[in-house]
């Protein structure tokens, strides 16, 4: 069975609105959502929020419809970076599960795709896509396994948003193929929300196939969920441990065992 996610749901400081959506995600079957914390620095200063510790959301968190756990909640962090200067890793990153940027120019789109250190880059939807998606940073991303969102709330809102999102998504598209997509709410009220599978069709209006479709709200939210513990535990540690013998090998080593080689030989 696949695992559904929902990794935009915008922060908001009611908090009751904020509770509403995530009992409505896990009754649309959302076993993971992801609350956004979206900031837009001025100029060259820039204050990142501190995220809200889940367990004040809840004191017993909603189960998912059709399973018997209960809905796990993330913090993610938006910087939307008009400069350069804007994206600037600090410790206050590290409070966030994951880290996505929304670059306004192209040429921070392509820092994003070949350097910044982010887990998601997110692409317009409130407006037409100010430049042209080229294949050489888009596939220096896909390289990098970091992934690429497109957003449906703001479809919802308004029509002319509507044309703007599915038209930024088609252009995409036929840069990426389908590869490291992933489709989110962004929403801000609970009527906002869809259930997985009507997003999975709206993915084919996006042009994926129904395979991508469907992986843009599960399994490549999984791969979005290992590379935020990957780059939060600096590229990742590998450690080893030592495997315990298996009894059928200690069976082999001891001393009865030689010894019956022994009388045979």
């Amino acid at each position: 069975m696949s695992v559904f996610m929902d990794l935009n749901i915008i922060s908001n400081n009611d908090k009751n609105r904020l509770r509403s959506i995530i009992e409505t995600a896990a009754h649309l079957g959302y076993s993971t959502v992801a609350i956004n914390y979206v900031v837009e620095p001025q100029q060259k200063k820039q204050e990142i929020p501190k995220p809200q510790s889940v367990s004040d959301i809840f004191d017993k968190f909603p189960v998912v419809q059709g399973k018997s756990s209960p809905i796990k909640v993330l913090n993610r962090l938006t910087i939307i970076a008009s400069d350069a200067s804007h994206f600037r890793p600090t410790n206050e990153y590290r409070s966030f599960d994951l880290v996505a940027v929304y670059p306004k120019t192209e040429k921070l789109f392509h820092a994003a795709c070949m350097t910044f250190d982010v887990d998601i880059i997110c692409i317009a939807v409130a407006e037409k896509q100010p430049f042209h998606f080229k294949r050489a940073p888009v596939n220096g991303a896909i390289d990098r396994g970091v992934f690429f969102e497109t957003c449906y709330a703001a479809a919802i809102r308004d029509t002319t948003m509507r044309r703007y999102t599915i038209a930024n998504a088609i252009s995409l598209m036929e840069v990426c193929k389908g590869k490291n997509i992933i489709v989110s709410s962004g929403a801000e009220r609970p009527l906002e929300l869809r259930g997985p599978y009507d997003i999975a069709n709206l993915g084919l209006l996006f042009s994926l196939s129904e395979g991508d479709a469907k992986a843009a709200v599960s399994t490549n939210c999984r791969s979005v969920l290992l590379h935020g513990e990957t780059r939060a535990t600096a590229s990742g540690v590998v450690y080893t441990m030592k495997k315990p013998k298996t009894p059928q090998k200690q069976e082999e080593d001891s001393p009865i065992s030689k010894k019956a080689k022994t009388e045979l030989a």
